[in-house]
């Protein structure tokens, strides 16, 4: 399902289907997530890993269908956090997630 080159992007990678079940998390999501209590993660439920609000957000996300983009810092590291549904042939299927460091530094918005 998922291409080669997903598994050691830089940027953490992880796919559930359309009632949150963990299909897929690259080896930066794995090392960021998965704990020896929790692991493996894939085939559980990621509202199991998420507070109240955050399953509220995630669930209105799989009901409209739209992503929602945001930045976050933890620990002095600045994140950009994408996530957005996928489809197959058209059909919902579940929701990826990509968080990517950003730098200290973010050069400025550049139209193009």
């Amino acid at each position: 399902m998922i291409p080669d080159w997903a598994k050691e992007f830089g940027a953490s990678i992880t796919v559930c289907d359309e009632n949150g079940v963990l299909l897929y998390l690259n080896e930066k999501a794995r090392s960021i997530f998965e704990t020896p209590e929790n692991a493996p993660l894939v085939g559980k439920s990621m509202f199991e890993c998420h507070k109240q609000a955050s399953q509220e957000m995630i669930r209105a996300m799989m009901a409209t269908k739209k992503p929602h983009v945001y930045t976050i810092e933890k620990k002095g590291v600045k994140k950009l956090i994408y996530q957005a549904p996928w489809f197959e042939e058209g059909t919902f299927k579940g929701l990826v997630e990509i968080s990517m460091e950003m730098p200290a530094e973010v050069p400025p918005h550049r139209i193009r």
